[in-house]
């Protein structure tokens, strides 16, 4: 049965932000990659296409429009206000400068950024945990929600919505809570002896949904249990 609309690819470039803005989340993942064939033309509205969005939210189309302008015409992201120093807002409760992160994102370093929220999740866990180089799960309690929900945000906005903990975390309460369902499904694998990256990681956006970012299961899955239950995390998923 027809649905009488014509697809994304025959779509202008306005019909195309409008879908973004307002389409489905079938409709707006058909739509993210035809914008892309018409990037030229994104470049000469993109100013006005991000007024669309809150620069306090996380909808990853205004991710995806700075991503292709990134990728085609990198040039006309210094003419937009507030690109340069991170487009989305950063909040943090101890002062954490996460613009790095946000630059990493949009340009698809995806390794650079996990090393980057790895880094933050440690100073925000305490001194302790930046000396030894790594989190104890009953650390996870005293980190303040709302750096959590920032860097969740930025992952999620610069991957269109298919990395970030909260996208973890819906993965695994619909399978369960069960983590050895877990891993397979968002591409981690579990051979018995973990190291930093698992085999076969990807650092691409074509990995699988909630591939990014790791978090290291060596001691157990007791970190990343308490990161995906955490209040900063758990009223966003």
């Amino acid at each position: 049965m027809l649905s009488g609309r014509p697809p994304s690819t025959q779509l202008g470039i306005d019909q195309l932000l409008d879908r973004l803005v307002s389409g489905s989340s079938r409709q707006k993942r058909s739509t993210a990659s035809a914008l892309e064939k018409v990037s030229e033309q994104l470049s000469g509205k993109a100013d006005v296409a991000l007024k669309a969005y809150s620069p306090e939210g996380d909808d990853w189309g205004a991710g995806w429009i700075l991503q292709i302008l990134q990728r085609h015409h990198p040039e006309t992201l210094d003419a937009i206000p507030g690109v340069s120093g991170g487009w989305f807002q950063m909040p943090s409760s101890c002062g954490i400068d996460y613009s790095d992160l946000q630059r990493a994102l949009l340009k698809e370093e995806f390794e650079e950024a996990d090393r980057l929220t790895s880094c933050a999740l440690r100073q925000l866990a305490g001194e302790q945990a930046v000396e030894r180089g790594y989190v104890y799960f009953s650390e996870v309690p005293s980190i303040k929600p709302v750096d959590l929900t920032t860097i969740d945000r930025l992952w999620i906005a610069y991957s269109q919505g298919r990395f970030g903990f909260t996208v973890q975390s819906r993965l695994l309460g619909a399978l369960g809570g069960r983590y050895d369902r877990l891993w397979p499904k968002i591409g981690w694998k579990n051979d018995g002896v973990w190291t930093r990256y698992p085999g076969s990681f990807q650092w691409c956006m074509d990995a699988p949904e909630g591939h990014m970012p790791l978090v290291n299961q060596l001691r157990g899955v007791r970190l990343m249990d308490a990161l995906l239950q955490h209040p900063g995390l758990a009223s966003r998923s």
